[in-house]
């Protein structure tokens, strides 16, 4: 058969010199293909990214995002990496153990004063209610606080609004009690009479409130008390935005997505919601309340100078103050060392 012989590198002469320009001929287009689809998967093949995250009613369109798959249109694998503390997600950012993170503000702020590159790539919410000090009928105003037992998270947005809450009213840390927990553990803390005193934040707030048929329990201070204070946002170290800028475009994108989807079908999105946070939906509904989710539009405005408190000028000055008293930063950093906005702003072109 003369295709056995084209094959055969016995074959010489001038037929051989024929047959082999004729299997280069077969030869180079199979392989051309072949490196084409080689390189069309490699291409196609989606970028894995790990963000840490905390179950908090805020995030909610990255629980949609996530839920619907909403990154594979950007080429993207997001695996969201749920922390019970918060306080261990910039450590994670800082290791490479996740790619980026949602953290607050205030978290940034000490990451900064602390030498750490870590920026704010895009404003997520500001929580307006949806953390709170609460407290038992015995206690009636922030002053009553002295004395008592106080638990919260050391080092965390709720130590943060506790301080806020104390200094306004001309007190200290000096003044309370403080017992050490997770915002997870105040609910049964609280309801076992441990504490008269505690700080959280959705779903626990929601959690201790509903005791005793709502009237165990009162909110005494919340974030709604202090507006933009308690800001969360999507954080990335500064060598990751430089490497990854359209995969983290890619992310704010996606989270658009799931802001755009809650507003077109709220039902559906407080059911997937609920979900991954361990609620009813109607209880993401009620929670939804005390959050404000900032649209693509109004982000810009958190980046530049204000004298109100959801630019991050303002509030990180109060922030970086706070923290310094409390000797957990030595120096406040400058506002433009905590953030990076040129991938909102060119989203809003």
């Amino acid at each position: 058969m003369k295709l056995a012989g084209l094959l055969s590198p016995s074959t010489s002469g001038p037929a051989s010199s024929t047959s082999g320009s004729w299997l280069r001929r077969l030869i180079k287009p199979a392989v051309g293909a072949a490196l084409t689809v080689a390189a069309a998967a490699a291409i196609a093949a989606p970028t894995s990214m790990k963000i840490a995250t905390v179950v908090w009613i805020g995030y909610g369109p990255f629980y949609v995002a996530d839920a619907l798959d909403l990154y594979k249109k950007y080429n993207l694998k997001v695996s969201l990496q749920v922390f019970t503390d918060p306080a261990l997600i910039p450590p994670a950012i800082a290791s490479g153990a996740v790619d980026g993170g949602m953290l607050t503000y205030d978290q940034v702020v000490g990451q900064v004063a602390a030498g750490k590159a870590m920026k704010v790539v895009m404003p997520i919410d500001y929580s307006n209610g949806g953390d709170a000090i609460v407290a038992d009928a015995s206690i009636k105003s922030v002053k009553d606080f002295k004395g008592k037992k106080v638990g919260y998270n050391p080092l965390s947005p709720s130590d943060f609004l506790l301080s806020y809450a104390l200094k306004i009213n001309g007190m200290g840390e000096k003044d309370i009690s403080p017992v050490s927990m997770t915002p997870e553990a105040v609910p049964a803390a609280m309801a076992s009479g441990q504490l008269p005193v505690g700080v959280t934040y959705e779903p626990s707030l929601s959690q201790i409130l509903s005791q005793g048929g709502g009237k165990k329990f009162k909110v005494v201070f919340s974030s709604k008390d202090a507006p933009g204070l308690i800001a969360d946002v999507l954080v990335f170290d500064e060598k990751a935005i430089k490497a990854k800028p359209a995969e983290i475009t890619g992310i704010i994108k996606a989270y658009l997505d799931g802001m755009a989807f809650m507003k077109a079908k709220p039902d559906e999105a407080a059911k997937i919601i609920g979900k991954f946070m361990g609620v009813s939906a109607k209880e993401v509904k009620e929670q939804l309340g005390g959050v404000y989710n900032i649209p693509l539009a109004e982000m810009p405005k958190a980046f530049v100078p204000a004298k109100e408190t959801t630019s991050y000028y303002a509030s990180g000055e109060v922030i970086g103050q706070l923290l310094k008293a409390k000797g957990q930063i030595t120096t406040v950093p400058p506002t433009e060392a905590t953030m990076d906005a040129s991938l909102v702003k060119a989203l809003v072109k």
